[in-house]
Parts: C-alpha cells; sequence; structure tokens
C-alpha cells in the first residue's frame, strides 16, 4: 500500500508507515512510565531504607536521569536522522549551549557561597573580572535564561540550516560541516576571555531557583521533570511522524528530488525538523547540567555528537523507541564496565557495537520486530 501527495501534474508515491497513534498497549506503556518517573522511582529512593534490596539509590538516580537527558538528544537524532535522512554529528553543541545557558544561571545562584565570597563567579573573581560581561546580562533571571536554552540552539540551527540547506549540502559533506562547527565552538568555549569558564567550564552549584540542589527532594524534582520531558518528547514525535508533514520527511529521506518535482519545498521541512531536533537536545543539555553538576567544553567533542548517533543506530533507526533504548542500553554498558572492567571497558564497548552492527543492522528494536514476525509466520504455518 502507498500513500500519495498530488500536485497539479505529479504524483509521488510515499510507503506507507504503521499508524503511528498508541494503540491500547502502547498506552499502557506510557501510563506505566509516568507512574514509574512519578511514583515508584520517589518511593524506592525517599521512603524505601538504604538497607532494603528495593532501594533506588541516589547514584542509580543520578545515573538514570543522565541517561534520560541523551535518551532525549537521540530521540531528536532519530526525527533528523532517522525519518529525514540528515545524519549530524554535530548536536553535541546544541545540548551544550543549553546545558550553558543553565550553567550561567546556576553560577550566579551561587552568590557569596563560592570561594572568593564574590557576587561574581570564582573563575570571573581569578581572572580579575570587574564585572559579569554583557552576555551574562540576563543570567540572574531563571525565565530569561529558559528561554535562552531554546533560543539559542534553535537560533544557530536555523541560521546554520538556512544556508546548508538551500545550498543543497548533504550526506557526509554534510555531516564533515557540523562535526567543524562543534569542533570550532569548542575551541571559542576554551578560551578564558569569552566568559564561560574555559577549560573548567561550570561547576560547584549550590541552588536553583532558591532551593538547594543537593538536597533529596530537589533532585528527585529534577527527575521527575526530566522523566515527563522524555515522555511528552516522545509523543510529541509520535505524533508528529504521522502528520503529513512527518510523512513528507520521510519522502525527503527516501526521495528528494521526487519531493521537489511534485511542488514541495524540501528547505522548509528540512529546516524545521533540524530546529526542533536542535532545541530538543537544548533542553536536555539544560536538564542535565543541575543533576550532573558541570558542564564544560568537552560537551562538544566530536565523540559526543557521534554517540550520539550511535544511540540512535543501536536501538533502531526511524522507531523513536529505539534510539531510547539505545541510549539506556549503551550508556549502561559504558556504566556498568567502567566499574566491571576498569582497564578494558573500552574494549568491550568496541566489540558490542560491532556485535550489533553484524547481526542486528536494523537495531535492537529492528532485530525484536524481526524475531517477532518470523516467530508469528511459523506459528501461522
Amino acid at each position: 500500500m502507498s500513500a500519495v501527495m498530488t500536485s497539479p501534474s505529479l504524483t509521488l508515491a510515499v510507503p506507507t508507515v504503521p499508524n503511528s497513534a498508541l494503540g491500547p498497549k502502547g498506552w499502557t506503556a506510557v501510563i506505566a512510565a509516568v507512574i514509574t518517573v512519578v511514583v515508584l522511582a520517589p518511593v524506592l529512593n525517599l521512603l524505601v531504607p538504604a538497607n532494603s534490596v528495593f532501594h533506588l539509590s541516589d547514584y542509580a538516580l543520578s545515573l538514570i536521569a543522565k541517561i534520560m537527558c541523551y535518551a532525549i538528544c537521540a530521540l531528536a537524532m532519530d526525527l533528523i536522522w532517522g525519518y529525514t535522512g540528515i545524519l549530524s554529528l554535530g548536536h553535541g553543541l546544541f545540548f551544550a549551549l543549553g546545558g550553558y545557558a543553565m550553567g550561567m544561571y546556576l553560577m550566579r545562584q551561587i552568590g557569596r557561597d563560592g570561594s572568593y565570597k564574590s557576587d561574581l563567579p570564582d573563575f570571573m573573581v581569578f581572572l580579575d573580572w570587574k564585572e559579569v560581561p554583557w552576555h551574562w546580562t540576563f543570567s540572574e533571571s531563571f525565565i530569561a535564561q529558559m528561554i535562552l536554552v531554546v533560543l539559542v540552539p534553535g537560533l544557530l540551527a536555523f541560521v546554520f540550516g538556512f544556508f546548508a540547506f538551500r545550498s543543497r549540502i548533504k550526506g557526509v559533506y554534510f555531516s564533515i560541516i557540523t562535526q567543524a562547527m562543534t569542533f570550532a565552538a569548542m575551541l571559542f568555549f576554551f578560551r578564558n576571555e569569552t566568559g564561560f569558564g574555559g577549560n573548567n567550564g561550570f561547576t560547584d552549584f549550590k541552588r536553583i531557583l532558591g532551593i538547594t540542589i543537593a538536597q533529596p527532594s530537589t533532585r528527585m524534582a529534577l527527575f521527575v521533570i526530566t522523566g515527563l520531558t522524555l515522555i511528552g518528547f516522545y509523543l510529541m514525535a509520535r505524533w508528529l511522524v504521522n502528520t503529513k508533514f512527518g510523512r513528507v520527511l520521510q519522502a525527503i529521506r527516501d526521495a528528494e528530488n521526487r519531493v521537489m518535482f511534485c511542488g514541495y519545498n524540501p528547505l522548509a521541512y528540512k529546516l524545521a525538523i533540524w530546529t526542533l531536533s536542535a532545541m530538543m537536545c537544548g533542553i536536555a543539555g539544560a536538564l542535565y547540567v543541575p543533576q550532573v553538576g558541570i558542564i564544560n567544553p568537552s560537551e562538544m567533542s566530536a565523540a559526543a555528537g557521534i554517540e550520539m548517533a550511535i544511540w540512535a543506530a543501536v536501538g533502531g533507526r526511524a522507531t523513536l523507541i529505539g534510539p531510547i533504548i539505545g541510549a539506556f542500553f549503551v550508556n549502561g554498558a559504558k556504566s556498568w564496565f567502567t566499574v566491571a572492567f576498569p582497564e578494558f571497558w573500552l574494549y568491550f564497548l568496541g566489540l558490542l557495537f560491532i556485535l550489533v552492527t553484524l547481526f542486528l543492522p536494523q537495531g535492537i528494536v529492528g532485530g525484536v520486530k524481526k524475531l517477532l514476525n518470523k516467530n508469528n509466520a511459523e506459528v501461522k504455518a
């Protein structure tokens, strides 16, 4: 079967994707995820005694929260790569920009509790600065910084994407220039005179909205907000890919020239989803910083952008749930390997990627679907 997009003189057949509307099982899974985030995790962490086997430790809570932030980035990567065919290796930049916007606010919240007992952040005092630079003007306002969390990555992505897509840069060339852009930004943020903390970045956060970050209730609130944000973005993405807009994105991925012949302008569609994915990463970065406690230029490294693509590939592209699973699987495995085999964890992780590529080319979700379809065919036979 095929969905057909029409124009006055041409038609374009677009392969029909399965209806992405959530059925009863899907909504049950979403409700279960919400209950887990809002009820189960707080109970296991705050109410269950620490010596109980059912206790969720602060370390585990922090690790899960961090991976949920990564999962938002993986979901954003799936929208542009899995559904639109645009492979970006620079989304670590958008993640870091959102993190820096949040970090600037958190640094101002330290106040005179810093090492130098100054109203200026410690690194500025160390560099003998007398006042905050102009781009820190709104850093004391939570609302202003949250606007910047979305606005800065979105605006940069829009400007960059407009010129790149208008020039019809695609494929490996687009991937290279996204990584080049990220590397240039990383070098810029490493410089002390730019006012972003140099190679140390921002750390030693004390409060958020006047509330102590270190207290259990604050960390749990951040965990819940992160979990609900991930679920919300997942539902939004499922709705989006099933709209006409989403179908055009998939047509662009499969046959961009034919889409143009049908009268559609790929630039507008690619620019819109590219900008949306950047803003999602910015929000993920803002949620990441107060929970992990640090943001520095290493988040813009080449490896950071490549890892996002790996999460999507391992989980399964163009599945939405796959990249989320991939983010949990890869980062969970990394965390376990670093503890169990500290000297060999990189080798184990590399072997893991090779095995998934060889035996699960469509990712974990694709492999599971293939196995289930095979079993169903055997049962019917």
